[in-house]
């Protein structure tokens, strides 16, 4: 993958963000110690750079150039909701160059979705790895964040991933939404 300075500033503005209304909404809206937030940035951060960039591979591997970019106002947005203890992140999104066709626009957005299911199953079988209560609940984090992660943006809304996807195939879109749906809610 190829990678500009700016776009590397712009995926840790967003990490960062994202990592730290996390933990300030998990201490129920008050000021986070750093372990909180270590916690928070390796489950709900690696779980962002995960889902963006598997867009990002995809789109490269298509030969479409592909950067993230972050939504400055909604970083903003997440972190002042963080501290009623409920966070809306909508950190920001690969912006690709060219006109991908139907089925390469539904395969990028797939990948995003599809590389936080499978970070969920990650962290699922490390579960089975690790019995402390400390990695329990790193592991139990990371699987539920993740789970979450890819069913939001597989919600048929807006310019979010399951819209473009069910355009292309909608049994890969009903096949990933039922997978994220009894993670999410039924695991």
């Amino acid at each position: 993958m190829v990678f500009s300075d700016t776009e590397i500033k712009e995926l840790l503005k967003a990490w960062a963000a994202i990592s730290v209304a996390f933990a300030i909404a998990s201490d129920g809206g008050s000021l986070f110690d750093p372990r909180t937030l270590s916690l928070s940035a390796l489950t709900v951060g690696l779980g962002f750079l995960v889902h963006e960039m598997g867009h990002k591979f995809v789109a490269q591997r298509f030969g479409y150039p592909a950067e993230f970019r972050a939504f400055d106002t909604m970083l903003i947005v997440a972190i002042l909701l963080s501290f009623t203890g409920f966070v809306f992140a909508m950190p920001g999104a690969v912006f690709i160059a060219g006109l991908p066709t139907n089925e390469e626009n539904g395969k990028i957005s797939v990948a995003g979705p599809g590389a936080s299911l499978l970070l969920a199953v990650s962290f699922l079988l490390l579960s089975f790895l690790f019995d402390s209560s400390k990695s329990f609940l790193i592991i139990s984090q990371g699987f539920q964040i993740n789970a979450w992660w890819a069913f939001f943006n597989l919600l048929p809304i807006g310019n979010f991933d399951g819209p473009k996807i069910w355009r292309w195939n909608k049994g890969v879109y009903g096949a990933l939404l039922l997978t994220a749906f009894v993670f999410s809610f039924l695991i």
